[in-house]
């Protein structure tokens, strides 16, 4: 009998560790689940800058996926870096019967800066993957490149938010770390008839925060996939990033990544 839920991540490798399926995988064994992954590209990076990126073809990408699917029981699952539209297609393709929970978080820009989303695959992403999904988790640039509305209100946060949900999430989280504030950190999540909810955490003064979005994302799957309801995998999700942010450092130059394992191994 399995003690651990399978969570799956389908998203770009870190040569860095910090970030994409690395980081995917060490937050998903923090928090007591099995992660597996398909590859959708690797990338050259360290904390300064990604020095390129190699994308798997579309046809390996969906043969991971239905690898997985025929010898594992998935219980949940996270899109991070998908990079292109015909990967996004692939991946859409596979995963139209899905009986699972699944997490999109729309990777569009590294921390960097680095573009990691191909300009013609942001409509494919809206089309193809965001609908049905259970949830999205843009942060501010992402929210604003899908939906065209710039968030500079609550006014024009809750419109976004929105607008987010007519693409066709189940529900969607807004994360607030590109917006204002020196105290706190404030996600929103938007679930369809329900007034928005705000989800504040205090915030950390840090320059490790590579790898931030990847693992709120994947911590969110792994809720999922041990059955918690959404606000309290968010919750959790938050609880775990805040540890993992204040418990950083940098093991290399530029932005260090969190510290997946701080709540598993002392530093």
């Amino acid at each position: 009998m399995r003690k651990q839920p399978n969570i799956l991540t389908i998203a770009g490798s870190d040569s860095g560790g910090g970030a994409g399926i690395q980081g995917d995988l060490k937050t998903m064994m923090a928090l007591g689940c099995y992660g597996m992954s398909a590859i959708t590209a690797l990338t050259a990076q360290n904390g300064l800058t990604v020095a390129g990126i190699e994308p798997a073809s579309p046809d390996f990408v969906a043969l991971q996926i239905t690898a997985l699917l025929a010898g594992f029981k998935i219980d949940a699952a996270k899109t991070g870096m998908l990079f292109s539209a015909p990967i996004i297609e692939a991946v859409a393709s596979v995963l139209r019967e899905r009986d699972f929970p699944l997490v999109v978080d729309p990777v569009c820009v590294s921390q960097s800066g680095c573009s990691l989303l191909e300009d013609d695959a942001v409509k494919a992403l809206a089309s193809l993957i965001i609908p049905g999904c259970d949830l999205l988790t843009p942060n501010r640039p992402e929210a604003e490149a899908l939906t065209g509305v710039t968030v500079e209100s609550q006014a024009d946060l809750e419109l976004c938010g929105k607008k987010l949900l007519a693409l066709g999430a189940k529900a969607v989280l807004i994360k607030g770390g590109h917006m204002p504030g020196d105290i706190v950190v404030t996600d929103w999540l938007f679930i369809p008839g329900e007034i928005p909810k705000a989800m504040p955490m205090a915030k950390i003064a840090t320059n490790n925060n590579h790898g931030t979005g990847c693992a709120l994302s994947a911590a969110i799957a792994c809720g999922l996939g041990q059955k918690m309801p959404l606000s309290a995998a968010v919750a959790r999700a938050q609880r775990f990033l805040n540890g993992a942010l204040a418990k950083s450092w940098a093991p290399g130059l530029g932005a260090g990544p969190i510290n997946h394992g701080y709540g598993v191994t002392p530093l």
